[in-house]
């Protein structure tokens, strides 16, 4: 039985099942931002045990007021520096930020829900 989540605003639905299949397909992709806020950083911190300004220089970059944890570039594709090719996972997992949990559950993926449904097979119409 697929794990179908549904959020109210959204016109589609999205098949978390989909995440064990691709392995990591909705981990890598198009440069964006992966925005995470003081707390989010700070269970981060924790996880890693790493003291603020280690992690500061290492991890993030600000961009206008927010703070994004950097990407690296991978044949053609842009990852987190935390995703794991090797293991097609997350090395944060327990500690990601929400804009990795709310995941397919972005505006800008309203109004751009054909060129989703393309690059993440796990979205699908309502």
């Amino acid at each position: 039985m697929s794990t179908i989540i549904k959020k109210e605003g959204y016109p589609y639905s999205f098949n978390q099942d989909t995440c064990a299949t691709y392995k990591g397909k909705y981990c890598v992709g198009k440069s964006g931002y992966i925005n995470a806020s003081k707390n989010e950083i700070f269970k981060i911190l924790a996880l890693l045990k790493l003291s603020v300004n280690d992690f500061g220089i290492k991890y993030l970059f600000k961009h206008s007021y927010k703070y994004s944890i950097k990407e690296v570039q991978n044949k053609g594709s842009y990852e987190s520096i935390f995703y794991d090719r090797e293991n097609s996972g997350c090395k944060i997992y327990e500690a990601r930020p929400s804009e990795c949990i709310t995941f397919p559950f972005w505006d800008y993926f309203k109004t751009h829900v054909d060129e989703s449904k393309e690059e993440y097979p796990g979205i699908v119409d309502d």
